[in-house]
């Protein structure tokens, strides 16, 4: 499916679905409350009214179900009627599972999604990981005819109707940055080195107008990034901190995004093209571990960017003293009042909080449960993890330097204990906001990966722009009377609008 293009429109129009296959997609209680008069121009003359309530009738989603309606031309497939807590009620894990095995073959192809509106950023989100950018197999590179998916949405409840274009150039941004992000992850490490990802930081600074910073190399030695340097400074491709800043006129307060080598991507930064009301900076901390004379070795001791020494117990441990270096850069620096790092950190997180919830650490309780809400509504699930340095940062405890890298028990919270590592060199005393995002686990499913904190991130930061759908799935800044409360408003350092 790599050569596949998503179409988001308000109507896909009429076709017989022998010629263009279609996959309509929903509860099952939502099917039911789609008319005919909708589909039919959709199914005819294949499918008649009364095959299609029968093939209704026969679905039993147990958590997920499906019928054919004709052939392999034309598919209806049910997501499960409910979900735990813990979930997100879009389903959309299991929309992606459904697009990939259920959606008919064909060059170019419809899907009619039916959810309602609170859900519709979350599967749309979902339906893009089900069609990957890269690949490397020969048949594709034979293929010259460019596949098409039309996405219509078909909107229940109570704030249904028909879809606004802004909400379609939402959906499209929000889609593209995911499948960006998956493909960046995709790419193997001898295509996607330091070099490769800067022109791709590049890329997308020029299509918004920003021009990166960069650090690299002997500089990131001179200037005092012992983490960075450190990790990065045996490989072929030296290391870089690469920062790409939106600074509107007005803004009142400045975020930053820290992440590791392959991150969320910079499609989040789409939210500029609808307005974004703060300072906003992505910090990219690039560096390959690599082994050589010149590498890191155990028992080496690092000055970073905070001032404080590290002792290297382990050298696998490199993701968090690049990004102590990197939000050490978003404190000092960009004078940053809220910091997100984000990163495929520790093997542990896929422990504490499984394969399809990221693990989140914050020193805020508001963002902490922000952080949570803004994953069910965005289908890049969070779940929080222990935090406690008061307990738990004695496992960095050197004899020689202010700390070592790794744990002395690696029974006692590892994935806690990586995050309060990154967070010791802002200090814990630090009166902003600091968020610590795991996502080692849910940035793949199987072999392929997710595009995972895109939507996240775009969720969470939904209310500094001026998206009514990106408003609606953002949990922060509500008015009072939202069902999902008011977190942070009367804390200064904690709002966001």
């Amino acid at each position: 499916m790599a050569n596949v293009g998503l179409q988001f429109l308000a109507s896909a129009g009429d076709a017989d679905p022998q010629s263009r296959p279609l996959l309509l997609l929903g509860q099952l209680h939502h099917l039911h409350r789609v008319p005919w008069s909708h589909v039919r121009g959709k199914l005819q003359p294949r499918v008649t009214e009364e095959l299609w309530q029968a093939a209704l009738s026969t679905l039993n989603p147990n958590p997920t179900d499906s019928c054919p309606l004709y052939l392999n031309y034309a598919t209806v497939a049910a997501l499960p009627s409910r979900v735990s807590r813990h979930n997100s009620p879009s389903a959309a894990h299991f929309i992606t599972r459904l697009v990939r095995t259920c959606l008919p073959p064909g060059t170019h192809r419809c899907i009619l999604m039916v959810c309602e509106r609170s859900d519709a950023f979350a599967s749309a989100c979902a339906l893009a990981r089900a069609f990957p950018l890269f690949t490397h197999r020969s048949s594709a590179s034979r293929r010259t005819e460019k596949k098409s998916v039309m996405v219509e949405f078909f909107l229940l409840g109570q704030d249904n109707g028909p879809v606004e274009v802004s909400t379609l150039q939402c959906l499209t941004s929000a889609t593209e940055g995911v499948r960006l992000a998956a493909r960046i992850v995709d790419t193997p490490c001898n295509e996607m080195n330091t070099d490769t990802f800067l022109e791709e930081i590049k890329k997308v600074g020029k299509d918004l107008g920003i021009a990166p910073t960069i650090i690299r190399d002997e500089e990131l030695k001179t200037r005092g990034f012992g983490g960075l340097y450190g990790v990065g400074k045996a490989a072929l491709h030296p290391p870089a901190l690469a920062i790409l800043s939106h600074t509107p006129d007005g803004a009142t307060q400045t975020i930053a995004w820290v992440g590791k080598g392959i991150v969320y991507d910079t499609g989040g930064l789409s939210i500029k093209g609808k307005g974004f009301k703060d300072n906003l900076h992505a910090v990219f901390c690039l560096a390959e571990n690599s082994v050589g004379p010149n590498a890191t070795r155990p028992d080496d001791i690092h000055l970073l960017y905070s001032g404080k020494t590290v002792e290297i117990n382990n050298t696998d441990a490199e993701g968090r003293l690049v990004l102590a270096d990197g939000v050490c850069y978003a404190c000092k620096d960009l004078g940053a009042d809220i910091i997100v790092d984000m990163a495929t950190l520790t093997g542990a997180q896929g422990i504490a909080t499984g394969k399809y919830h990221a693990a989140v650490l914050t020193n805020s309780a508001e963002w902490e449960e922000a952080c949570v809400k803004a994953g069910r509504k965005c289908g890049d699930l969070v779940h929080p993890l222990v935090y406690c340095p008061e307990l738990h940062f004695s496992e960095f405890t050197s004899a020689v330097a202010d700390m070592k890298n790794s744990v002395a028990d690696r029974d006692n919270s590892p994935s806690s204990c990586a995050g309060l590592f990154i967070a010791s060199h802002i200090g814990f005393d630090w009166p902003g906001v600091w968020v610590h995002l795991d996502i080692a686990a849910p940035v793949h499913a199987g072999e392929r990966a997710t595009g995972f904190g895109v939507a996240l991130l775009l969720a969470l930061f939904g209310r500094a722009s001026e998206d009514p759908l990106l408003n609606l799935v953002s949990p922060l800044g509500c008015e009072s009377d939202d069902q999902e409360g008011d977190l942070g408003r009367d804390s200064k350092r904690r709002r966001l609008v």
